[in-house]
């Protein structure tokens, strides 16, 4: 009767084989899943900050339209008061 070869207790050599790929597959798989976590992660927080710098882009543009506007506002009074 002829052994397995892929029998890991065949072969102590191809059981250290074996283990050796299983521990491989999963250190790969550790990490790949790692970096998976820190591609959201990062994309997340890039969201975030793209969100955070237009919030404060309109809020300094609607502040210096306002101010804008208040500007326009005082210098046509004061053209009436200085007319009339």
């Amino acid at each position: 009767m002829l052994l397995n070869p892929f029998c890991p207790f065949a072969c102590p050599f191809s059981a250290a084989q074996i283990l050796a790929l299983r521990a491989t597959v999963l250190l790969l798989l550790t990490l790949l899943i790692k970096a998976r976590i820190r591609i959201v992660a990062f994309s997340a927080l890039g969201f975030a900050l793209l969100l955070l710098q237009t919030f404060i882009a309109l809020a300094a543009m609607g502040g210096l339209s306002l101010a804008a506007a208040a500007a326009g506002l005082y210098a046509f009074q004061q053209r009436r008061t200085a007319a009339g």
